[in-house]
């Protein structure tokens, strides 16, 4: 069930915030409870068997959450160490199961020219983000930051609807306390209005830009994925739309979590903040997906290490980070080859930040930011594109056609017109770059739609509920 579908806009949502609210005059367990069960529905409407693996995965890791909770008591160092450790290597072998097996085996075959198989696996709907979730409740527990123990709202907070599909990935402290609160299942009409606002804001992302976007990239990639040489304008065009159609179909599900949240009384954390207006990569990864690169940094870069034993380390640290960060979007070289690039760039990043601070070199001014952009912008445009990718090979051709190797040459109708006006209008007609053009335009007018308040913009955390819609640019 997606958040744009007319069954859960117009069923599943009524029925969830009218059940939680309704069941508050009983109980604040019982309005839970609820949300919890209709979690489950929410997830049990793609494929019902997955439940049971869901909840097994639910009950597994809340007991050694508890064991581990109860060794930290007792100071049993060890014991707690080694719960920890079979309870992450678990989880780990689940995922690694059903994401990544036929992925290795199906390398493994091509190496050893062996013909291994474990059959077709589905891929369980949001396994990536409940596992990682539950990773880092464990932990949690290790390192005795876990305060609560209830089983309901550790149900919820791992089910909990709104972000089951998409993210953003949540941490335990974010809400577990929430679901605590008694006032939170208590009507509150200017959370909801300002959290359907929200809503809408990210549903007119998805449905009139990421989908309209979508059709420029698709068209494109699946020619050079069956052969064709797609020249300079074609290959940039597919790569353009798809950098905005993944930005916006992306950041409009975490609209979308946000504002239903917020009509549950239920604040989420942001999880971007106009990433392409970074201009480092460095500062790229601290504005895109933002829950995501905060899991990766405490729970993988810090433990190798982070930047504690030296440059060398810090540089391996960063690398081991992204390239598992890839492989976590999915199993293929492309993704491998995506997360390797972006590791490559935090290198070189942080090596130029420390040349530049050896040096005393201070490079500031509105010609130096905005040269620092573009070119953040096209190493991050040039990553989309393996991560779009059907294979290495589809994305090389596509990165030849972007640097001009497979050629510019203008359509016929250009002939006897080239250097005029009216001739490229015509030209640009022809390819369909006007609409294009209008899907820029969308995006300027959609965007440029932000929730203005005081201290933060478009931050729930800080949202009074007399908050207004205002035009304001991002």
């Amino acid at each position: 069930m997606l958040f744009n579908s007319y069954e859960f806009i117009f069923l599943y949502l009524p029925v969830a915030l009218l059940g939680f609210f309704g069941f508050a005059r009983i109980s604040h367990t019982y309005s839970a409870g609820w949300l919890a069960l209709m979690s489950l529905l929410f997830y049990a409407y793609w494929n019902p068997i997955y439940v049971s693996l869901l909840m097994g995965s639910i009950v597994f890791n809340f007991t050694f959450g508890g064991w581990i909770e109860t060794a930290e008591d007792r100071h049993e160092v060890v014991r707690k160490k080694r719960l920890l450790v079979v309870a992450i290597t678990a989880n780990l072998l689940l995922l690694g199961y059903f994401k990544y097996a036929n992925f290795f085996i199906g390398n493994l075959n091509s190496v050893a020219n062996t013909s291994w198989s474990l059959g077709e696996i589905i891929l369980p709907l949001g396994i990536s983000f409940f596992t990682f979730t539950q990773i880092a409740f464990l932990v949690d527990c290790y390192q005795g930051k876990v305060k609560e123990y209830n089983f309901i709202h550790y149900t919820l907070f791992v089910t909990y609807f709104p972000h089951l599909i998409a993210g953003p990935v949540l941490h335990h402290k974010d809400m577990m306390p929430q679901f605590a609160k008694q006032d939170i299942c208590r009507i509150d009409w200017g959370n909801i209005y300002i959290g359907l606002c929200i809503f809408v804001l990210g549903l007119a992302k998805k449905v009139l830009i990421a989908d309209s976007l979508a059709e420029f990239a698709s068209t494109i990639f699946n020619s050079a994925a069956a052969g064709a040489q797609p020249q300079l304008l074609e290959a940039w065009i597919a790569a353009l739309a798809y950098t905005l159609q993944l930005y916006f179909d992306f950041s409009a599900y975490c609209d979308m979590a946000i504002g239903l949240s917020l009509m549950f009384n239920i604040r989420l954390p942001i999880n971007f903040y106009s990433p392409y207006k970074a201009t480092s990569i460095i500062e790229f990864w601290r504005r895109w997906h933002m829950t995501l690169s905060r899991f990766l940094r405490d729970y993988l870069y810090i433990p190798l290490g982070g930047s504690r034993h030296g440059k060398a380390q810090r540089y391996m640290n960063l690398m081991i980070t992204m390239l598992l960060g890839g492989l976590w979007h999915g199993a293929g070289w492309t993704f491998v080859v995506w997360g390797a690039l972006h590791g490559t760039y935090l290198m070189i990043n942080h090596a130029w930040r420390n040349i530049k601070t050896k040096m005393g070199w201070n490079v500031a001014g509105y010609f130096a930011k905005l040269a620092a952009g573009a070119l953040t912008f096209i190493a991050v445009v040039v990553g989309w594109v393996f991560f779009r990718a059907d294979s290495v090979s589809t994305a090389l051709v596509m990165l030849r056609g972007m640097a001009c190797l497979n050629g510019a040459v203008f359509p016929t109708v250009l002939e006897g017109n080239v250097g005029h006006f009216f001739g490229f209008y015509d030209w640009l007609n022809f390819l369909g770059y006007t609409t294009f053009a209008r899907m820029f335009i969308d995006v300027y007018a959609i965007t440029s739609v932000r929730l203005k308040t005081t201290p933060c913009l478009w931050n729930p955390y800080f949202m009074p509920h007399a908050a207004v819609l205002r035009v304001s640019p991002t």
